[in-house]
């Protein structure tokens, strides 16, 4: 979600420094790009070890982050290139589509008011897994709940922690950097945007896969 389908990292972005200030510190940059695509607790740890306060009150910290992050995703969210586009193709096309994120069901509930919740036959969230991204979970549970063979799906992803998990998961996998750059990794294939992709496209992945 964050990054791939709408520019929201921005908005986390703002809450994140937010916090910090809050807290009575700064975040440096270099721990907010270490928390792009992790979860919710491996974001307050990040903080924590930034902020060098280890003793802060986690839950109270998420409270904080959850309501201000809250506040701005209902300010609306803006589409990355392509996104949108090819979600309208994915679905007219009748391919069973999954959201999966490591935000958790508060925030995606609101973020969903901008996806559309029609677009999404699964929504997992990162607060609803055994284990988060980069954990192959998440995606192996979205394959479980859509019935059908993770090997049959396509990942798509924008960060190296969602991209970990998306190959773990034994999904192909197609990622489109956002606000971190992505190494050529074995089994991903990169493009710089989601401009021009279409279900077509997606299902030459596998045909690359075996070639």
């Amino acid at each position: 979600m964050d990054g791939t389908l709408v520019d929201s990292e921005k908005v986390w972005d703002v809450a994140l420094y937010e916090l910090a200030e809050h807290a009575g510190g700064t975040l440096s940059e270099s721990a907010r790009l270490a928390m792009i695509g992790s979860s919710m607790a491996s974001s307050m740890r990040i903080l924590r070890e930034d902020l060098a306060q280890p003793d802060r009150d986690e839950a109270a910290d998420v409270a904080w982050l959850e309501q201000r992050v809250e506040e701005l995703f209902g300010n609306g969210l803006v589409w990355r290139p392509g996104a949108l586009e090819l979600l309208h193709a994915v679905r007219a096309a009748g391919v069973p589509t999954a959201l999966v994120t490591s935000t958790g069901r508060r925030l995606v509930e609101v973020a969903l008011d901008t996806l559309g919740r029609e677009n999404f036959d699964v929504v997992v969230c990162g607060d609803e897994v055994s284990a988060p991204k980069p954990d192959p979970a998440p995606y192996r549970t979205a394959a479980d709940l859509l019935g059908v063979k993770i090997e049959e799906c396509v990942a798509i992803e924008d960060s190296p922690t969602g991209m970990a998990s998306a190959v773990a998961s034994g999904a192909a996998v197609l990622a489109v950097p956002a606000e971190l750059e992505l190494p050529p990794t074995d089994g991903v294939h990169l493009r710089d945007s989601l401009e021009g992709v279409d279900p077509t496209f997606l299902a030459s992945l596998f045909a690359r896969a075996t070639t």
